[in-house]
């Protein structure tokens, strides 16, 4: 009788993690969408200061903090925070034990990464291909979160996303 109430209890848990794995790529993925349509927006109407080019990685980070133009700024703030979301939603597919979302929170993570490297080496040297480059890891970082929402499923949903063996109503 015991037993069957800690597997129960297991099954629950992995299920409630698999629950707030869904909700935090659901959030994740809004804000890549945001950030994405903010970067074009920065791409397009702000100039970067010539002031904020040269001095490194860093550098490049703070100074769009800093002294950028707001756009830039908050372009900046919102990218440093969905690598520390998407950090958290790392952790939270290690604890759902989905070896699939694992696999895409760090793809994910990755291309965020990446895009941030990009976007501080185009504040630092102004290349277009650096903006390029952050644009394509961005859609990756998308697609990822897309997928992951697939599989993650949404709760009550039959098919291959619902994660607990469960094939019928």
């Amino acid at each position: 009788m015991l037993d069957s109430g800690s597997t129960e209890v297991r099954s629950g848990t992995g299920a409630a993690h698999l629950e707030i794995v869904r909700r935090t790529n659901l959030g994740m993925g809004i804000g890549v969408v945001v950030q994405y349509a903010l970067g074009i927006w920065v791409n397009l109407y702000v100039t970067v200061p010539a002031r904020d080019q040269g001095g490194g990685f860093l550098a490049a980070i703070g100074r769009a903090l800093a002294n950028g133009p707001v756009a830039l700024g908050i372009h900046a703030g919102l990218g440093l925070l969905l690598v520390l979301g998407s950090i958290s939603l790392l952790v939270r597919s290690v604890l759902s034990r989905n070896r699939a979302l694992i696999v895409l929170s760090v793809v994910f993570l990755l291309a965020l990464l990446g895009a941030a490297s990009s976007g501080a080496s185009f504040v630092d040297s102004g290349q277009d291909s650096a903006s390029a480059s952050m644009a394509m890891l961005t859609g990756v970082a998308l697609i990822c979160s897309l997928i992951s929402l697939y599989l993650a499923g949404s709760p009550g949903r039959q098919g291959p996303g619902r994660g607990d063996g469960v094939t019928g109503p």
